[in-house]
């Protein structure tokens, strides 16, 4: 897979990343015709066990969303591995036998936060180049991609995390992410001083603008990620689902806004018995 990971990265430019929370939101992804897959930690964290991404899921946690991801959708899939659970050879080894294509691994202290809120703490960057050549070590097979991700924007600026990245790529990372840049410019310094493909992390609500593809390819961006935007927008529509139904009693107001049975067989690929 971590193959496919490569093509699909050669075929699109950028590569649009679809987040998916869980098995089924990978159907969906596929059925729009997104080429590549992402599992954001957020997503487990938020979704699966209900806590904030601050660090507190473990390697089980998202290998049961990333198996059942990668069992069931043919796309190469993108895991989020915080920062490696102390062991990022096990980590990277362990998903690509599942079946994933790529993992990322950040340089924050394992008591990691968003990358898109304030007082981020970072290891030195001999300690996260550590992590990347532990990661790589582990790969299943050498078309695993192994990514390494920044956070040094914030604390250190543009200059010290394109310092960083270049260690990271030293150190055997075949990508970067470079998390929280704020602008095409710094983007364009960037991917201008590294010799790698570099994703732009363009989550909502965080420090990075909703940049199209067109503005990301002029900045030499390789790949376009969007972690949580489908989750996002489900998660607002079934409050508002809830809601309706405990306020009037009935949901039959709403049916115009739900998926139907048809369709969600259509999706699964599946023909009820008649």
């Amino acid at each position: 897979m971590g193959a496919a990971f490569r093509a699909a990265l050669a075929a699109e430019s950028p590569l649009q990343i679809a987040g998916a929370i869980n098995a089924y939101a990978a159907l969906l992804a596929q059925r729009a015709g997104f080429k590549a897959l992402y599992l954001s930690g957020a997503g487990v964290a938020n979704h699966s066990l209900g806590i904030a991404d601050i660090g507190e899921t473990t390697l089980q946690d998202v290998l049961i969303d990333a198996r059942r991801i990668a069992s069931r959708v043919p796309l190469p899939l993108l895991v989020d591995i915080d920062t490696g659970w102390d062991d990022p050879a096990g980590a990277v080894r362990t998903l690509g036998e599942a079946g994933v294509a790529a993992a990322h691994i950040e340089d924050q202290v394992p008591a990691k936060l968003c990358g898109h809120l304030p007082g981020k703490q970072l290891v030195p960057a001999h300690e996260m180049c550590a992590r990347v050549h532990a990661a790589v070590s582990g790969k299943p097979d050498p078309a695993f991609v192994v990514m390494a991700r920044t956070d040094a924007a914030a604390s250190e600026g543009v200059d010290g995390a394109i310092a960083r990245a270049q260690a990271y790529v030293a150190a055997g990372a075949d990508m970067i992410f470079a998390e929280a840049l704020r602008t095409l410019d710094e983007f364009t310094q960037f991917t201008s001083a590294i010799n790698v493909p570099v994703l732009a992390n363009i989550t909502e609500f965080g420090q990075t603008p909703c940049f199209t593809v067109g503005e990301l390819k002029s900045a030499g961006v390789a790949m376009a990620l969007y972690p949580l935007s489908a989750s996002r927008a489900a998660a607002a529509s079934s409050l508002d689902i809830y809601e309706t139904i405990r306020r009037a009693g009935t949901q039959k107001g709403m049916l115009d806004r739900m998926q139907t049975r048809t369709d969600l067989y259509s999706t699964l690929g599946y023909t009820p018995p008649k």
